[in-house]
């Protein structure tokens, strides 16, 4: 199976301005995706879609293929699958056509090589799965069979119109997608959905699932690169 890789990577953040090429321990943040793919096995082609100079000269300093997107891509509104479907538009003007793409988002630095081997394996070992997603185990405090709501007099009723358990081992086991450090796709779903249809999930631990939002997430992440 031909994957290829892309890394959506927009110059503007709410957040953290520039954020993508914040360094962490010495290296961009993008690096550690960047990496990951470069030292997989799986993968196709490796690229990076951005709209930021900046972070174009960064990531090709990194050794990764480039490609600018118009303007429009690059706006708060715009979505990831806007995004994948100008890389694959674009690239199939020069005939390049993969049988899946990969987005690998770079505010996962905590993803490795071997998180996108396991992947692409699982991905490419089941001919029905339509896309895929990392995901981690939902704690039983945060199922869904735990969250309440607050009323307008302060006091709390069940999210959802049901007994809530109070023993774990009565509540059945939930996942959540987990930033999403990685995601598969069918490049003719493209058209539809990044994740959907027959979806797989991809289990990735908390600490490998680390998603960088806002500063406190850096810290977070140093301290698991130093473990």
């Amino acid at each position: 199976m031909r994957i290829l890789a892309v890394i959506p990577a927009r110059g503007g953040s709410k957040g953290i301005p520039h954020k993508n090429i914040i360094p962490l321990r010495g290296k961009p943040l993008i690096a550690y995706t960047i990496e990951a793919a470069q030292k997989a096995t799986c993968l196709d082609r490796i690229l990076v879609s951005t709209d930021d100079q900046e972070i174009a000269v960064t990531c090709k300093r990194l050794g990764a293929e480039v490609l600018m997107r118009p303007s429009e891509l690059a706006s708060d509104s715009a979505t990831t699958l806007s995004v994948l479907q100008h890389v694959v538009a674009e690239l199939g003007k020069e005939g390049y056509s993969p049988d899946a793409v990969m987005t690998l988002q770079p505010t996962s630095p905590l993803r490795t090589a071997r998180h996108v081997d396991e992947a692409a394996r699982l991905f490419a070992a089941d001919p029905m799965a339509d896309s895929l997603v990392s995901c981690v185990k939902v704690p039983h405090i945060f199922h869904p069979l735990s969250v309440m709501r607050e009323t307008e007099e302060g006091y709390l009723l069940p999210f959802f119109d049901q007994f809530q358990p109070t023993r774990r081992q009565d509540k059945e086991p939930v996942l959540a997608r987990n930033g999403a450090a990685i995601y598969i796709t069918r490049t003719d779903n493209l058209a539809q959905y990044v994740f959907g249809g027959r979806l797989l999930p991809y289990m990735m631990t908390p600490d490998a699932s680390i998603d960088i939002d806002g500063s406190e997430d850096f810290i977070l992440a140093e301290q698991c690169l130093d473990m």
